[in-house]
């Protein structure tokens, strides 16, 4: 990970807990309860500076990188594994922070990067419509390994194909979690699908044509 893109939090320990007390620290302090957990050590409750939060959740590798998240005096090497947002309101609730040793895997969502979009045969030639089921992929690698992001490359995809998991190629030390599941978890990640009135309404114009004229 580059200096530029490393990662940095400061958190306080709360010692007040509860639904009432997470409400006050929204309301009235600005801050956005969270929890520590993992690596067999107790789980330590925190809050985090909503503004900080916000902050860094604007930049999409924040999501799988390792974050340095200093507690008091200590700090910690963490993962963010979920995130809590109000339904209506631009409002971080609530915020999970998984430690990570360098010596043991870790599960991480890393986002996918798709390129030569316009150049993609299905769609450049085809007048096909790229059609993306997928915008993430979990994976497990050492936190040394984790990549900021998986490029997938869909120049070469034709009209009515599809990519799968398996057609993507994982950087050194990277596994799929899916693929763990056997074959049938092998998604589509991304596909092209034909134009609307494509080849088979052609085809029924012509035999529309050749009625007529019979």
């Amino acid at each position: 990970m580059s200096k530029e893109n490393a990662f940095e939090l400061h958190a306080e320990v709360r010692t007040d807990l509860g639904k009432g007390a997470s409400r006050r620290l929204r309301r009235l302090d600005a801050l956005v309860p969270a929890i520590i957990y993992g690596e067999g050590k107790d789980p330590v409750n925190i809050s985090i500076p909503h503004k900080d939060l916000a902050k860094a959740l604007s930049n999409e590798a924040f999501f799988s990188h390792i974050i340095t998240l200093f507690v008091g005096k200590k700090s910690e090497q963490v993962v963010i594994k979920d995130l809590q947002r109000h339904p209506a309101k631009p409002r971080l609730m609530h915020a999970d922070f998984q430690r990570v040793s360098a010596n043991h895997a870790i599960t991480v969502q890393v986002p996918l990067h798709f390129i030569n979009e316009e150049k993609c045969q299905g769609v450049k030639n085809g007048g096909g419509s790229l059609i993306k089921a997928m915008t993430e992929l979990q994976v497990s690698c050492l936190p040394k390994d984790l990549p900021e992001f998986i490029e997938v490359d869909v120049i070469a995809l034709g009209l009515g194909e599809a990519m799968h998991i398996s057609d993507i190629t994982l950087p050194k030390g990277v596994t799929s979690v899916d693929l763990t599941h056997g074959a049938d978890a092998d998604n589509a990640i991304v596909s092209v699908l034909p134009p609307r009135g494509g080849a088979t309404d052609e085809g029924d114009t012509e035999s529309d044509s050749e009625a007529e004229a019979e």
